[in-house]
């Protein structure tokens, strides 16, 4: 296991977390310790703890199941059915078992949702335990960054309208009876250079001005160094395009690597599966690491050192089989196998324990489906969206004739650690800088503790 030291900021609020029942929702800027604290989070409780992702990716990220299926649901708009007829024996046994549930990605999760989230929890354990069961909820997230997508159906966009103030997850009627507490994390460990963390901060929230973007683009206006220098783009479209032209420009035929799924099968996995279900390389290639490694770099090393983490850049040096590719990073020559993802459910499960002498209920994973394949993926070009949570030290922004959703243009920018690093393809316009006007209303409302009042 990796042991990540925690921040004074970040330990005070897991001990709050830890020692409060309280429903939470942590958030913060592009590069503040969401996803470390999370995982310090669920690997430290004392309490039983069931993790989920708002989507499979997020689910994977986390090592935990989807919400919709923690909760035997089916995807789409919940409305007014009957939560009873969704629940299954299995889903109700571990709801009925938990403390705390701790949520990823909780701004694409919908009102609609969230309250079937309290209905759920409350039906399983009963409603005479308060708000979610008693169940103590514990989100993450930034809603500035990733939004809920929208329904198609005419019909359902009409249903949220009306039955909601808006369609994300803190206007969710559950909120009404179980008060939600927000806490802000402030530490940024990505950037350093205070002009360029506060016109970041500014395109966050919709409150930067035309003088702030001309200094954006005054520093991101100039060629980059490195021919190779990864390129953040709007669209798949583009991205696969440029990854296909790069591809193309290597001599020599491409190596296909098949995931190999030795548990389950693919269709379990949904549309997004964790890596590519053919992955086509070359020797020369530029490839992005798509999971941590966990294995020791070295002998003598300490277990647990990371020879490369989730968005690492590296070239193919050689492809020995389809089990094992060499991967160089910055120099250093690396062995890559294949890594394994997991789709896991929660299942009950009680253990004798010796002192007590009493059996004790606990929650475990249990694995549905594996999959196999070597971590990683062309990268010339990477989609804004897929950067999320990933920082790069040089990067060329793409945000082709203009951002079409909110909050895309402070994902892309801020995944680069410093100016010297930005390189834009055009000016940002204050027409690429978009802002949900629901989520300014949450976010500056005051709830929550303060760091001075946690420690």
């Amino acid at each position: 296991m990796q042991q990540v030291e925690l921040s004074a900021e970040q330990l005070a609020l897991y001990e709050y977390i830890e020692n409060e029942s309280t429903n939470i929702f942590v958030t913060g800027r592009a590069g503040t310790g969401k996803s470390t604290l999370l995982t310090h989070l669920v690997e430290n409780t004392k309490k039983k703890v069931a993790v989920a992702g708002s989507t499979g990716v997020a689910a994977f990220n986390v090592g935990g199941q989807t919400l919709h299926s923690l909760l035997s649901i089916p995807p789409g708009l919940l409305g007014n059915q009957d939560l009873k007829h969704h629940m299954g024996p299995r889903s109700r046994e571990v709801l009925r078992a938990i403390d705390m549930l701790v949520i990823d990605e909780i701004s694409m999760v919908n009102a609609d949702l969230m309250d079937a989230i309290e209905g759920l929890l409350s039906l399983a354990r009963g409603k005479a335990k308060g708000p979610f069961g008693g169940v103590q909820i514990v989100m993450f997230g930034d809603p500035y960054q990733l939004a809920p997508v929208p329904p198609n159906d005419d019909a359902e966009r009409a249903y949220l309208a009306e039955k909601y103030r808006s369609h994300w997850f803190f206007d969710a009627l559950c909120w009404d009876k179980a008060p939600l507490e927000r806490y802000e994390l402030h530490e940024n460990f990505r950037q350093s250079d205070p002009e360029f963390i506060e016109i970041l901060n500014a395109i966050r929230d919709g409150s930067c001005s035309q003088d702030m973007l001309d200094s954006l683009n005054a520093m991101g206006n100039k060629y980059p160094a490195d021919p190779e220098t990864i390129r953040l783009a709007t669209t798949n479209a583009m991205v696969d395009r440029v990854n296909s032209q790069r591809l193309a420009l290597i001599p020599g035929m491409p190596s296909t690597i098949p995931a190999d799924v030795p548990v389950g099968d693919l269709k379990q996995f949904g549309k997004n599966p964790p890596g590519d279900p053919n992955l086509v390389l070359k020797v020369g290639a530029q490839v992005m690491f798509i999971k941590n490694d966990d294995q020791n770099n070295k002998k003598g090393e300490s277990a647990g050192v990371r020879r490369w983490v989730n968005g690492t850049l590296g070239k193919v040096v050689s492809i020995k089989n389809q089990d094992h590719i060499v991967v160089d990073v910055e120099g250093e020559e690396f062995e890559v196998g294949r890594s394994t993802w997991e789709k896991i459910r929660y299942e009950l499960s009680e253990d004798f324990d010796e002192i007590t002498q009493r059996f004790k209920e606990s929650i475990v994973p249990v694995t549905m489906a594996e999959f196999r394949q070597i971590p990683l993926r062309l990268a010339w070009a990477v989609t804004i969206h897929k950067s999320q949570g990933l920082t790069y030290d040089e990067i060329v922004v793409d945000m082709g004739n203009r951002a079409f959703s909110p909050g895309q243009t402070y994902v892309a920018l801020s995944r680069v650690k410093s100016p010297a690093g930005l390189h834009l393809t055009r000016r940002i316009e204050m027409a690429d800088v978009i802002v949900d006007q629901n989520v300014v209303r949450f976010m500056t409302e005051g709830r929550g503790p303060s760091f001075e009042t946690l420690v």
